[in-house]
């Protein structure tokens, strides 16, 4: 049995931004910087991309990744659940112990941050770990708004808070996910009450969901280059 599958989720319909998986980032089409990340991550066999379209499967071989099948047009839709195409990959490829999933949309990812994540998982002993970051905005501080437009706490309890006495709160930031891949295929979750969460810092958690979203991802690149 393969120990550790990486599963790169890149399909060719992106509302957002418009062909986003094959659109320059940095130089190279955003996939590849997902390709790349996971094969310099040692504890990864192997590394695959999952997708409905062959332009995309075709700069995944260049990058050096596997695509060893084309994923159902079923499963490439705007509304299809995100981990429907790894449990297809999953139950396509035959038995895995671990099973990494890497989104395009976070290229600023490194690859100690799959490993972390990954490594965490396992001291935990926990059946699946993802990485987060401190959420930009601590619920407390959070309000919904009535019929009138009148303010409404979103949590109750005092809603001035300083800041330094607020308890942590992290999000997730969409860049890792790892899993027993059994209890994923059982479950079709990698969230739950047992998953563990590994911090990534906020430079490099961003998820690349607009133009604004790619902009500032480009400036943080470019940042990182020149430093």
């Amino acid at each position: 049995m393969m120990s550790t599958l990486a599963v790169i989720p890149a399909r060719a319909g992106s509302k957002g931004i418009v062909r986003k998986n094959l659109r320059d980032f940095g130089g190279r089409p955003l996939v590849w910087h997902a390709v790349t990340c996971a094969l310099a991550c040692p504890g990864i066999d192997r590394v695959i991309v999952s997708t409905d379209d062959p332009a995309i499967a075709d700069v995944a071989r260049d990058a050096g990744a596997e695509v060893p099948f084309l994923r159902p047009a079923e499963l490439a839709l705007d509304e299809t659940p995100g981990v429907a195409p790894i449990l297809h990959a999953l139950e396509t490829l035959g038995p895995v112990k671990e099973v990494v999933v890497l989104q395009p949309t976070s290229p600023l990812r490194t690859a100690a941050d799959v490993t972390g994540t990954m490594a965490l998982r396992r001291q935990q002993g926990a059946p699946a770990a993802i990485s987060v970051c401190d959420a930009p905005c601590h619920p407390a501080w959070m309000y919904s708004r009535d019929a009138n437009g009148r303010l409404v706490p979103f949590l109750d309890g005092p809603h001035t808070v300083r800041r330094q006495d607020l308890s942590p709160v992290v999000v997730p930031n969409g860049a890792v996910y790892v899993a027993d891949a059994a209890w994923l295929m059982r479950t079709g979750s990698f969230v739950s009450s047992e998953t563990v969460g590994f911090v990534m810092p906020a430079e490099r958690s961003v998820d690349l969901d607009d133009e604004y979203d790619w902009l500032f991802a480009e400036l943080l690149l470019s940042k990182q280059i020149a430093s």
